[in-house]
């Protein structure tokens, strides 16, 4: 989420093996007064306005609300102040700590390793590591939902030309592009791709300006991973995808559809597992899956007589059989190019 993984310098062996030299410490197990409120503190890089880490913050502050944990956190944090607020949190006696690491991932578990006895739920491009059993990794997985939002972008693009706009080309962005891209190419097999990454997570004016070139260059459906992109749209006359957020309110006539995240299917197994005493290194990005309810399609809304019958009706097929298991998306992390 917050910077490309490929920073920390560190391979997924090298985490493994490093994480083991320190051995495994056993499962988590929470005090007896686990019917008390689990102190949860969060560590975001970013503010909590923005679209992937407002999922979580939303979570949170509804589990909060439901007396299920306290809740604290800090947002803006530097990357070079990230494992400086873990330790201070862990310190204060935080019982689960959320947040996203993907700049800091190798600095991040070593302050994990230093406190067994809290529970470490981060976002990560990394995969669990059993020799570090008090930190779960999860990403916003919600491919699913991409790939429906691809087949009405097909439907919807008359000119077949599609701009697409990220932040950076990690696993976890890749395949929702890709997602899109298999579900707009299998209503229109001859559409083409724009792909570009500004090189940061939060920058709409970046972002505006890329989405900018790319309907110079032909686009007339822009898909909008990062905030500013549905701003060009939006200026310019042309439809949007959204991503993560349901942003239709703020671009009535732009935005057709989004894929949504929902970060409480993850943080509730989290807490269950907390409170269980069975917190343990765990790939925690399943429960963003749609099966899982932690993702979706946002309603088409104003689009709703818009897009056409038969797409809306393929859609819905498709979305039963997602959750019935029946049809699975394909996941491909490698980076997308365009056509």
């Amino acid at each position: 989420m917050s910077q490309p993984p490929a920073r920390t310098g560190l391979s997924r062996r090298a985490f493994v093996s490093s994480a083991l030299a320190l051995g495994a410490a056993g499962v988590l197990v929470r005090p007896a007064a686990a019917a008390d409120p689990i102190k949860v503190a969060g560590v975001y890089t970013v503010p909590v306005e923005q679209q992937w880490v407002s999922r979580i913050h939303i979570a949170a502050e509804a589990a909060a609300a439901a007396g299920q944990i306290t809740y604290t956190f800090s947002e803006n944090v530097a990357n070079t102040d990230y494992p400086r607020v873990m330790r201070e949190y862990a310190e204060s006696g935080i019982e689960l700590m959320i947040g996203e690491v993907f700049a800091v991932e190798a600095e991040a578990r070593e302050v994990a390793a230093d406190y067994p006895e809290v529970a470490f739920l981060m976002g990560s491009s990394f995969l669990e590591d059993p020799g570090l059993p008090n930190f779960a990794v999860f990403d916003n997985y919600i491919q699913d939902a991409a790939y429906l939002t691809g087949l009405i972008a097909g439907a919807m693009s008359e000119a077949g030309n599609i701009g697409m706009v990220g932040g950076f080309p990690i696993p976890e962005v890749n395949r929702l592009m890709h997602a899109f891209m298999a579900g707009a190419r299998e209503i229109n097999p001859d559409v083409t791709f724009q792909v570009s990454f500004i090189g940061s997570w939060f920058d709409p004016p970046k972002a505006k300006e890329t989405a900018f070139a790319m309907i110079e260059n032909g686009a007339d459906l822009l898909y909008a991973e990062r905030f500013g992109v549905s701003d060009a749209a939006q200026e310019r006359g042309l439809l949007a995808i959204g991503n993560v957020i349901d942003t239709q309110a703020d671009y009535p006539d732009t935005v057709v559809a989004s894929a949504l995240w929902h970060f409480e299917p993850t943080l509730q197994a989290a807490i269950a597992a907390v409170n269980a005493g069975e917190f343990e290194a765990a790939n925690y990005g399943v429960f963003s899956y749609m099966r899982e309810g932690g993702s979706s399609l946002a309603p088409l809304g104003t689009f709703e007589d818009k897009v056409p019958a038969e797409i809306k009706t393929l859609v819905q097929e498709r979305q039963e059989a997602i959750k019935a298991g029946t049809f699975t998306v394909e996941i491909n992390d490698e980076e997308p190019t365009s056509s």
